[in-house]
């Protein structure tokens, strides 16, 4: 059962894309107006296909630098010849979903996801309504930093924008459909937590009208509060509320909707690795799952993998960051992925992660078992797992022999009852260390030995 990860630092070569799309400090590069124009501009040209009208939608959370990177991104696209529909604040996975729907080129959407107000992001999606590929943002990058006024659209071809009403209405009903028709949520009295961002109007109005009691907190952007001390990323307020009105269940989604996580009636947190075993298990009886397994990443439990084992499931593990996840389903043809972190995918519905999809199924089940989400969501008792960040900044400290030693070292002493994940950050200047293995003091003794070694070298230098 024993196996290492070393990731790759090729992400941090790039100057603006990351793991997620380009992301950073608004008002800051590459966060600039200045920046987002070139993205419009760049992006257009890249996705102008035949002779049609080009269409792009644009969605955003409710951070107050979404009005700045909005307004540049429209300039770009319209300076291309794309024409824009404006989406407003709304999820991440409705973006991509309307991509499609809408018969759009591109989609984008504004957001930083679980970062606080003061950081934003540009994710893009094709015309499927998928992450795009290494190769085409590559593609994108390399025009960012040519002059491309030779490319863009004549004056009588420039591209309008406009604002599209009903678009919280389209997903609010492409979320409920995701259920049985027959399927209601009646009885039980949920509180969910919109983390002040982009799901504040449409996730508790998708659970009422499908018959749920619904407790709302978090739901008041201002710019400035979202994923502040709330959401899925600090779900301690939600844990506190379901206790107090003695709820069956607390949702927490983060500020684009992309991931959640769920509380349980106890005030316990139930993360994304027991949400995808609960999922995958419910699928597999019913004869839904394809592939024969789950796709994650090299961060999740080593519990799961066992869980799924045992069902006679493989885990198919990939490199952090949900688009990885997405092309490994469908390369593979599996429906069910997911990050620990709480991006679930479940590709019978959608093209990305979406927190209100996976919290439907989770209420699915909730309500076919008729037992405590405690018993429920509980499928298996984690691996006790470290994880601790050591920040550098420039060189290369995995490619130091010290360090390369401890992390032999380590290898060696967790043996096949453990896991060994070293990997750069793709967004910031940081080595993650994370192992993970049954005697819980080992775990915690490899990660502090080569985070000591990691130290020590950024000292001599």
């Amino acid at each position: 059962m024993g196996e290492s990860y070393m990731g790759t630092s090729s992400k941090m070569t790039r100057r603006y894309f990351g793991t997620d799309g380009i992301r950073g400090g608004a008002n800051k590069f590459p966060m600039t107006a200045e920046v987002a124009m070139k993205v419009g501009m760049a992006a257009g040209l890249s996705f102008q296909r035949g002779h049609h009208r080009h269409r792009v939608v644009l969605g955003k959370d409710t951070r107050l630098s979404g009005y700045m990177i909005e307004n540049a991104l429209v300039a770009g696209f319209c300076a291309a010849g794309m024409d824009v529909f404006l989406l407003g604040p709304i999820p991440t996975p409705a973006v991509a979903m309307l991509a499609r729907s809408l018969r759009a080129d591109i989609g984008v959407m504004i957001s930083a996801s679980h970062n606080p107000y003061y950081d934003n992001g540009i994710k893009l999606f094709g015309p499927d309504g998928y992450k795009l590929s290494d190769e085409i943002e590559m593609r994108i990058e390399a025009l960012l930093d040519q002059d491309v006024d030779i490319s863009l659209a004549d004056t009588d071809g420039l591209g309008r924008a406009k604002r599209v009403d009903g678009v919280h209405d389209r997903y609010i009903e492409f979320a409920k459909r995701t259920l049985p028709r027959s399927m209601s949520l009646a009885g039980l009295r949920i509180v969910v937590d919109c983390a002040n961002g982009a799901a504040y109007r449409v996730a508790p109005a998708a659970l009422w009208e499908l018959g749920a009691e619904v407790i709302t907190i978090n739901n008041e952007p201002n710019g400035f509060n979202i994923n502040e001390e709330c959401g899925s990323t600090h779900p301690v307020g939600l844990s506190k509320k379901v206790h107090e009105v003695r709820a069956d269940i607390g949702i927490a989604l983060d500020g684009d909707a992309d991931r959640m996580v769920i509380v349980d009636e106890n005030g316990a947190v139930v993360d994304g690795d027991q949400i995808m075993a609960l999922i995958a298990e419910s699928w597999h009886q019913s004869g839904r799952l394809a592939g024969g397994g789950v796709v994650a990443t090299v961060m999740s439990n080593l519990g799961l993998e066992r869980f799924l084992g045992e069902a006679g499931l493989q885990l198919h593990r990939t490199q952090v960051g949900d688009r990885y996840v997405v092309e490994h389903m469908r390369a593979h043809g599996l429906n069910v992925g997911g990050e620990q972190s709480g991006h679930i995918v479940l590709s019978d519905f959608s093209t990305t992660g979406d927190g209100l999809v996976s919290a439907l199924q989770v209420l699915a089940c909730i309500k076919r078992q008729n037992k405590p989400v405690s018993e429920i969501c509980k499928k298996f008792e984690p691996v006790p797992q470290l994880m601790k960040n050591v920040r550098f900044s420039g060189g290369e400290p995995l490619e130091t022999a010290p360090v390369k030693a401890a992390i032999e070292d380590a290898r060696n002493r967790l043996g096949k009852s453990g896991r060994l994940v070293i990997r750069p950050s793709g967004t910031e200047p940081l080595i993650r260390v994370m192992a993970e293995g049954d005697d819980q003091k080992l775990v915690e003794t490899v990660v502090n030995d080569i985070v000591g070694v990691m130290a020590e070298i950024k000292t001599a230098a």
